[in-house]
């Protein structure tokens, strides 16, 4: 099955460079561009895509309310900030809005590679050590997550080990249980949750105090 993608960057030469790095990839294929964040809407649309790759910093729209609105559709697509700085605020913010992950421009284009392919599975957390240091990162009161007191002790165990970014595989493994098995829990928690996929699910987590930021999941 082939990965459909979407680049969204307002820099012309930023797009030519991943939509050459992309393309020749097998399993990989471009099927739309846009210069800024209200453009991609549109696109997006018109090519049904997998996944969008997504600069935060654009005219006319930003990335962080073009990830909101993408989000928002029906059958959305899984949305991968790209971005130049990774102590970016607008990196966070974009994923409180949905984005399911993020990786830098200067990344090697095997690890963007890896990374496309990894969101569109949806199966293991992005980064989780970058996503937590910009969770710690962020001051403030504990936000209320009601879902959390919802959770099981099973599936709070699952929750924190999506945290450390283990895969389904991997968290079966760890607890010594089925595939099928922890497949069931993860839906669980982010239902209960309210998540959308691991990435949210994480920030939520952290965000409420459930899995410390500070710390070992």
């Amino acid at each position: 099955m082939t990965i459909r993608i979407v680049i969204a960057d307002d820099e012309a030469l930023i797009r030519t460079g991943l939509r050459v790095i992309v393309g020749s990839e097998p399993g990989l294929a471009v099927v739309g561009e846009a210069a800024d964040g209200a453009e991609v809407l549109p696109v997006v649309r018109r090519v049904r895509p997998d996944v969008v790759l997504m600069d935060v910093r654009m005219p006319v729209l930003d990335g962080i309310e073009a990830t909101r609105r993408l989000v928002a559709l029906d059958d959305p697509p899984k949305v991968l900030v790209v971005t130049t700085f990774e102590n970016d605020d607008h990196i966070y913010d974009a994923l409180r809005a949905g984005a399911a992950g993020f990786l830098l421009k200067r990344t090697r284009p095997d690890d963007l590679v890896k990374a496309i392919r990894l969101v569109a599975e949806g199966e293991s957390l992005l980064f989780p050590a970058a996503i937590r240091a910009l969770a710690g990162a962020r001051p403030g009161a504990r936000a209320e997550v009601p879902g959390i007191g919802r959770l099981t002790g099973r599936e709070g165990e699952v929750l924190r080990l999506m945290a450390r970014g283990l895969s389904n595989a991997e968290i079966a493994a760890e607890l010594v249980v089925s595939g099928e098995t922890v497949k069931t829990h993860v839906g669980n928690v982010l239902t209960k949750l309210g998540a959308r996929d691991r990435t949210q699910a994480v920030i939520a987590a952290y965000e409420s105090g459930f899995v410390p930021v500070n710390g070992s999941p």
